[in-house]
């Protein structure tokens, strides 16, 4: 079937230029100033100037070349059908720690989607391996001054990269990180630990070689690879233990303390995990450096436990303690073992502090993925409903919110919170991550 020409307009926001220009869903925007788009990044950078010629072609056929006057950056205020204006990429390595190889069959298909596209790392925060990336989307990225791009970096080691991203380009692409750099492009990066694999001697030569990228590339965390039943075939790899774990602590805490006076930035950052497992306090927020790698699991628990001291602190001075005088209030809050210590030491300073206050916080053990995942991103609604059956859950029930699909009320395998709450016969309720919602959710409304 022949692709259409154009990107098809699936909204126009009211009271837009595109409006007033009579631009129409079902329209289909052709070029702007002569130039084709490419997708999201052509667009937005082509419309940027006060003055824009845009072709479009109606659902009868008919062409329009739109002259625009407007304010420099000002948006049209066109919504397109799809948001990145062209088909994702996927990835094409095989990386002998990927998660989703290690996932059951009989999932939903988006969940088998390996992405790799450079365009998702600006829009999204993905982490890309550059090995999917080409001469031309290097030169748009350096031309258009996107930043930052978050890169999966994993070794310096060309020949180990290789091996670990089973992709024979995969030392070759790392030169790409180094055209960012001379470029002043912005970047983060990661690494996934595998046991010996890329640890060691090894994780100490990457930091190493990433540091001289600096202060291009702000940041760069190191986490645990994550490992399910579901290896059957794959690449062995084993658990980290908790003295691998402080010896990671104390590589990247030498790291920090040798870069920090002179960049002014921490540079590499452990996972929660790791201190964790190690049995350490993570480490003040100052450390985090406005929290660059969060999304990657860098200082998430730090987060949490000063947004909820800070809560509970704001409560305290509010007399809200006195204004709940006593009331009765049972609920029930769900979480991965990791994180279980620390929730369940959050739930038992707000019983102190509000009399006739009882939570009840489950730990659910990760039966469907393996009991080695033990964080609350990736635990199933079957796992929770078959642990919560006979439980005491109170009044209602609160999920984090990043057991659920992002922007939907969907686990990964495929309950809705509607399904959760008919089967535990209790109201569900989402809590976002972050310290304020928690008592917020916990004290309800009184």
């Amino acid at each position: 079937m022949e692709k259409k020409r154009g990107h098809l307009v699936r909204t126009v926001e009211a009271g837009s230029i595109a409006q007033e220009m009579e631009i129409e869903a079902g329209d289909r925007l052709l070029c702007i100033n002569g130039h084709e788009i490419e997708d999201i990044f052509d667009y937005q950078y082509l419309t940027q100037e006060e003055y824009v010629e845009v072709l479009v072609e109606k659902p009868s056929g008919e062409e329009w070349l739109l002259e625009i006057d407007k304010g420099y950056e000002e948006d049209l205020g066109i919504l397109f059908e799809n948001g990145l204006m062209d088909e994702y990429r996927s990835c094409h390595n095989k990386c002998i720690f990927c998660f989703i190889d290690q996932m059951p069959k009989g999932m939903r298909e988006t969940l088998y989607f390996k992405d790799d596209d450079s365009r998702l790392s600006f829009l999204q925060g993905n982490y890309v391996t550059l090995t999917n990336m080409s001469e031309h989307d290097v030169e748009r990225i350096i031309r258009y001054r996107l930043s930052p791009i978050n890169i999966s970096f994993h070794t310096t080691n060309p020949k180990l990269r290789c091996k670990m991203l089973q992709n024979r380009f995969a030392g070759q692409a790392l030169q790409k990180a180094r055209r960012f750099y001379e470029a002043g492009i912005e970047m983060n990066g990661q690494i996934v630990l595998c046991k010996g694999v890329n640890d060691g001697v090894e994780l100490e030569h990457s930091i190493s070689d990433l540091a001289g990228y600096l202060p291009y590339l702000r940041s760069v965390s190191v986490v645990p690879v994550g490992l399910s039943k579901y290896r059957e075939g794959l690449y062995p790899l084993e658990p980290f233990t908790r003295k691998d774990a402080c010896q990671v602590l104390d590589m990247v805490h030498g790291w920090q303390e040798k870069l920090y006076p002179k960049f002014g930035l921490h540079f590499v950052h452990a996972s929660d995990e790791w201190y964790i497992l190690a049995q350490k306090q993570v480490p003040a927020a100052e450390n985090y450096d406005g929290y660059l790698q969060y999304e990657n699991g860098v200082g998430m628990l730090r987060l949490l436990l000063d947004e909820f001291g800070d809560s509970m602190d704001r409560l305290c001075r509010e007399q809200a303690p006195v204004r709940w005088n006593n009331k009765r209030r049972e609920v029930s809050v769900v979480t991965g073992k990791i994180t279980f210590p620390y929730i369940s030491q959050m739930a038992r300073r707000m019983e102190e502090v509000f009399g006739g206050l009882c939570v009840h916080v489950y730990a659910i053990r990760n039966d469907f993925f393996g009991e080695s995942i033990t964080v609350t991103g990736l635990l199933c609604g079957q796992d929770i409903i078959a642990q919560l059956r006979t439980k005491a859950l109170g009044e209602e029930l609160l999920l984090p919110c990043n057991i659920l699909r992002s922007g939907e009320d969907i686990t990964l395998d495929d309950y809705t919170v509607g399904d959760l709450s008919k089967a535990l016969q209790v109201p569900v309720n989402i809590v976002k991550s972050s310290g304020y919602d928690f008592t917020g959710s916990i004290l309800g409304k009184f």
